[in-house]
C-alpha cells in the first residue's frame, strides 16, 4: 500500500500534533531545516513517540514553506526512521528501542503524601457532588447570557450575589443586599484585597496594627506580614477571643475574628463577647472582620448566626466554599459595609482576575435550585458520624486525652500533657499519620503571661476515605502518651 505523508488520520489512537511549533534553524535550505528542526524536537523528547504531526499541507502554510518542501521532509525522515507514514493513519513519530533520557534532576511530580491523611482543613474530595454540579452548570449555561462570556465583573455574577444575598440571611442571620456583596477566590484573596497591593481597600481610619487571636492560620499571619500589617494577638479560651486587651491599645481599630468556632481550638465567642467587639468597633470607629469558614457545620448545639447581623456597616463579613464543596472551586464572597464596596472594588480591578464566571453562575444555580442545601445537609450527617467515631476511639483507647472543640466544624482539638506535642508528632510521622500540632497555630508574638502554651493536637476528620478512616483512628490512638 502507497505511505502517504501528512495523510489524515481515521481515528485518534495517539496523540495529535495538529498545532506543531517549530523553530526552523538558519542550516541548508528549507527543507534541510524543517528536518533538523523534527529532528531535534523528536530527539529531545518534545515529540513523543505515536505522536501524529499535521498533515504537510497544514504544515507547510503555517511554516510558509511550498508544499512540496513539507513532503519532501516528511518522506526523508520516514526513509531514517524517524517518522512513520501509513495510508489513513497519517504521518506520526516513529516508536524508537532507546527512549529519551530523562533530564538530569527531575522534579517529582506527586509530592508523597501521608499514609493515614488527619490534617485539618480538608473536606472529604470524594464526597463532592458531581452529579448536582454537573447538571447544575447545563442548567446555568443553557440560561446564561451572551455577555456572561464576556470579560468578568470583578464584583460578581449578579445571578450568584442574589442568591448569596437570600442563602446567607436565611442560614447565618447576615443583613445584606446583593450591591454589597463582593465575589472573590476566598478568604485569602479577601485579606489581600482589604490589605495589600497598591490600593488596599480598608481605609485609613481601619488601618495600622490589626488584632488577631493568639491561635490561628500562620499563612494569614504571614500574608498580612508582607503587606506590612502589624498583627496584636488576643488570648482565647474556652468562650473565644479575651477582648479586655483591646480597651487598652488606642491604635487598633481592627480585628480579625473566628466568632462561630475558634480556629482551631474550637469554641464560639460568647454572646457577651460577640456585643462588646461590635460596641467597640462602633467606639472606636473601626471594623470587625468576620471569618466564617465553617458555619455550616454545626452538630450538638443551635447554630451561631453571624456577629454581622449586629451591625452590618462596622463588620465585614468573609466566607467561601472552600469546606463546604471544595477548595478546588476557589469561589468566595465578602459582605462589605456600604462605604468599602467601591474601595474594593478599586482593589479589585476592571476585570475579574480570579473566579471563575461559569463557576459562579453554577454556584447560583446549585444554591438556588435546593442542591447546595441537601450537600450541605447530607455532609453536616457525614462528618458528624465521622466526629462520633474518633471520640468513641478516643473513649475506648485513651480516655485520659481531653478533646475540645467537637460541636462543630472539620476538625477537634486534643489536649497533650505540656511537653509532650513534639514527641507525639515525632511518633506520628514514623506511622504516617499526618497531624498537626498547636504549637503551629499560636502567635509567636503572644506570651506565657498573656495567656500559657497549649500542648495539643489538631485532627481532621473529613479527608480519609471510608474504608481507611478506622485504620486511621487506631494509629491515632497508637501514638498517644500513656497517663501520666
Amino acid at each position: 500500500m502507497t505511505e502517504t505523508p501528512g495523510a489524515h488520520p481515521t481515528g485518534p489512537a495517539h496523540p495529535t500534533g495538529s498545532d506543531l511549533h517549530l523553530d526552523l534553524p538558519a542550516v541548508g535550505g528549507r527543507r534541510a531545516a524543517l528536518m533538523a528542526a523534527l529532528r531535534e524536537a523528536i530527539r529531545s523528547g518534545r515529540l513523543a513517540p505515536g505522536t501524529r504531526l499535521p498533515p504537510y499541507r497544514a504544515l507547510a502554510a503555517d511554516l510558509g514553506l511550498a508544499r512540496n518542501t513539507a513532503a519532501e521532509a516528511y518522506a526523508e525522515l520516514v526513509a531514517e526512521g524517524w517518522l512513520t507514514a501509513r495510508q489513513g493513519s497519517g504521518t506520526a513519530v516513529a516508536e524508537r528501542a532507546e527512549p529519551v533520557p530523562p533530564s538530569p534532576s527531575p522534579r517529582p511530580s506527586v509530592r508523597p503524601g501521608p499514609v493515614h491523611d488527619l490534617r485539618q482543613g480538608r473536606p472529604d474530595a470524594a464526597s463532592f457532588p458531581r452529579a448536582a454540579w454537573l447538571a447544575a452548570a447545563r442548567r446555568a449555561l443553557t440560561a446564561a447570557p451572551n455577555e456572561a462570556f464576556g470579560p468578568g465583573d470583578p464584583q460578581g455574577r449578579r445571578e450568584l450575589r442574589t442568591v448569596l444575598a437570600d442563602y446567607l440571611a436565611r442560614v447565618r442571620g447576615v443583613r445584606t443586599d446583593p450591591d454589597r456583596i463582593v465575589v472573590c477566590s476566598g478568604f485569602a484573596h479577601a485579606l489581600r484585597l482589604l490589605f495589600a497591593g497598591g490600593a488596599p481597600a480598608l481605609p485609613p481610619e481601619s488601618t495600622g496594627p490589626l488584632a488577631v487571636e493568639a491561635y490561628g492560620l500562620g499563612f494569614h499571619r504571614g500574608l498580612l506580614a508582607a503587606a506590612g500589617v502589624v498583627t496584636v494577638p488576643l488570648p482565647v479560651d474556652e468562650h473565644g477571643a479575651r477582648l479586655g486587651g483591646l480597651a487598652h491599645r488606642q491604635d487598633v481599630r481592627t480585628a480579625l475574628l473566628t466568632p462561630a468556632h475558634q480556629f482551631p481550638t474550637g469554641g464560639p465567642l460568647h454572646a457577651g463577647r460577640r456585643a462588646a467587639v461590635v460596641d467597640w468597633a462602633r467606639g472606636r470607629g473601626g471594623l470587625l472582620l468576620e471569618d466564617d469558614y465553617d458555619g455550616e457545620f454545626r452538630y450538638d448545639r443551635q447554630p451561631v448566626g453571624a456577629v454581622q447581623g449586629l451591625d452590618p456597616e462596622r463588620v465585614v463579613y468573609l466566607g467561601s466554599v472552600s469546606k463546604s464543596l471544595s477548595p478546588a472551586l476557589r469561589l468566595g464572597w465578602m459582605v462589605l459595609p456600604d462605604h468599602l464596596v467601591d474601595r474594593v472594588l478599586a482593589a479589585k480591578g476592571e476585570r475579574e482576575g480570579w473566579a471563575s464566571a461559569l463557576d459562579q453562575l453554577t454556584l447560583a444555580e446549585l444554591i438556588d435550585s435546593g442542591g447546595y442545601d441537601r450537600h450541605v445537609r447530607r455532609m453536616r450527617r457525614r462528618y458528624r458520624e465521622r466526629r462520633d467515631q474518633l471520640v468513641a476511639a478516643l473513649a475506648g483507647s485513651a480516655p485520659h486525652i481531653g478533646v475540645s472543640g467537637v460541636a462543630a466544624g472539620l476538625h477537634a482539638v486534643l489536649r497533650l500533657e505540656p511537653g509532650t506535642e513534639h514527641a507525639v508528632l515525632q511518633a506520628a510521622a514514623r506511622r504516617g499519620l499526618g497531624l498537626d500540632g498547636l504549637a503551629d497555630y499560636r502567635h509567636p508574638g503572644i506570651g506565657p503571661e498573656a495567656m500559657p502554651a497549649m500542648d495539643g493536637l489538631v485532627v481532621g476528620y473529613a479527608t480519609p476515605p471510608d474504608h481507611a478512616y478506622p485504620a486511621a483512628l487506631a494509629a491515632l490512638c497508637d501514638i498517644l502518651p500513656p497517663p501520666a
